[in-house]
């Protein structure tokens, strides 16, 4: 799959625009879920990954050209080119690539690489490792072709300078008080699975605003930020980075699948833990799963309310849904 950047945003503003309003996914009535994805901002993506299925038959593909969306989008601080730099001023870029034959590829800390998920595809293809970080990733995607990009924009540059007058450093949870603001955004997770069950998922990031320089969260790492399970299904995560690694979170919701939960019912059961495990310690963080099993069956469940998510079913018809929580929803 080639795509370029220009390409990637255009496609998905078109399929965004396209979109019709205010449908109701209703599951299991009739629609399969094909792609799904973390935010609201995935329906742009989904749109991409849809053309790009069509285009291909691959899931794969599809996932790469979702994900390549908000990676070049420098409206999006939290994913790609424009991404909040670390606390020193580096963008850092972490993405994961899997399929449901076992194939994984993945990078973390990269810089300079403006699409992180086609590195990781190319780790995935191209060497006998699952895993490459820092100097060493950039290195690797330097020697396959992709070209150096600055990643720091004049937006996301002046956020951090603002920053530093204060430099208090704590993990900014994305929930519902601070929808519309400049941390709108968090990392976007990808999930896929055809009308024969074969399954794939991506996810990608450029980690928490103003983090400690060498900091990766959950979104790069294998049943963390997202797990895929052939006959089983795919599960991702968005939120505080380290919560999810705590409990191995998308490993944890698949293998409840694979126990005949259900892709909602996994989806909780995962924030629950979390929960009961930290107390109050995520008082104020949030958390958020999302899953699609193989027979096209979707589920999310998030720590605190908030959390969107845009479902796309075979037909390409795409909703972007409001996930239950644990915590209620503070508005009036």
């Amino acid at each position: 799959m080639e795509i370029r950047r220009r390409d990637a945003l255009k496609l998905g503003a078109a399929g965004a625009a396209a979109l019709p309003a205010a449908r109701v996914f209703a599951q299991p009535s009739g629609a399969r879920a094909l792609i799904v994805s973390t935010w609201d901002f995935g329906a742009a993506a989904n749109a991409a990954a849809y053309a790009q299925w069509k285009k291909s038959g691959s899931l794969i593909d599809a996932v790469e050209a979702g994900a390549w969306v908000p990676e070049a989008d420098p409206t999006n601080h939290s994913v790609g080119y424009g991404g909040y730099p670390d606390r020193d001023g580096h963008v850092t870029l972490d993405a994961i690539i899997m399929d449901d034959r076992g194939n994984v590829g993945a990078v973390a800390a990269l810089e300079d690489v403006l699409h992180p998920i086609s590195v990781a595809r190319r780790v995935m293809e191209k060497t006998p490792h699952t895993f490459l970080v820092g100097e060493g990733a950039r290195q690797f995607a330097l020697e396959q072709g992709f070209p150096r990009t600055k990643l720091l924009t004049p937006e996301a540059e002046a956020a951090w300078r603002d920053w530093l007058k204060t430099a208090k450093y704590r993990p900014i949870a994305n929930i519902e008080n601070q929808r519309g603001s400049a941390l709108d955004h968090d990392t976007i997770g990808i999930v896929a699975c055809d009308a024969g069950g074969r399954l794939a998922g991506a996810c990608t990031t450029s980690g928490m605003a103003f983090k400690l320089r060498g900091r990766v969260g959950d979104s790069p790492q294998a049943g963390c930020g997202l797990m895929v399970e052939p006959d089983v299904g795919a599960a991702t995560a968005t939120g505080v980075g380290e919560e999810v690694t705590r409990i191995a979170g998308s490993a944890r919701i698949v293998s409840s699948m694979r126990a005949g939960m259900s892709p909602m019912a996994a989806c909780r059961e995962a924030v629950l833990h979390i929960a009961k495990l930290r107390g109050d310690a995520v008082k104020d963080a949030q958390v958020a799963f999302l899953a699609i099993n193989r027979e096209g069956l979707v589920g999310a469940y998030a720590l605190q309310p908030g959390f969107t998510y845009a479902v796309t079913d075979m037909g390409g018809a795409t909703s972007v849904l409001a996930a239950e929580s644990l915590r209620p929803s503070t508005k009036n």
